[in-house]
């Protein structure tokens, strides 16, 4: 797995936590070993730019995740297929960790069990997941707890 981590912003975050875990979600998700995917961390100002940009949204949000190749059915099955050693770009995954912050402390929730939430939960949409419907949204949360359970964390 090839995971690039970019830090844009001021805040603490433990870069090679976040890496690992990005690693231990791609592998547990069955991604090739030629998984490529990027985990940008920005300003709460740089996510409302990218937030207007690629989902017409006012505002900061917590994680955008921008997939490189449609999602969904046969995803996986694309991914095996583009060959042993042949990188596979799956996409990037922005992060506002001083939203997500805001957000911890508002839900009473610890910084770090936040932003592992947000990168799993990115990494997962890239994959193909989504949460549109109330029974896509149990199947992803169910997911995420599985993830997150596997690093000795519990979702929110």
């Amino acid at each position: 797995m090839e995971i690039l981590l970019s830090n844009h912003q001021d805040l603490p975050v433990d870069g090679d936590g976040l890496r690992a875990l990005a690693a231990v979600v791609l592998e547990k998700e069955d991604m090739p070993s030629s998984t490529e995917v990027g985990i940008m961390l920005v300003t709460d100002d740089d996510m409302a730019v990218h937030n207007q940009r690629f989902l017409g949204r006012e505002g900061p949000t917590d994680v955008l995740a921008l997939p490189l190749a449609p999602r969904g059915v046969g995803h996986r099955e694309s991914a095996a297929r583009s060959g042993a050693g042949v990188p596979y770009a799956l996409g990037d995954v922005i992060i506002a960790p001083g939203y997500v912050e805001d957000q911890a402390r508002r839900l009473g929730t610890a910084y770090e069990h936040e932003m592992a939430l947000m990168v799993t939960h990115g990494l997962l949409h890239l994959i193909g997941y989504d949460h549109e419907s109330d029974s896509e949204a149990e199947q992803m949360e169910s997911r995420e707890r599985h993830l997150l359970a596997a690093i000795g964390m519990e979702r929110r």
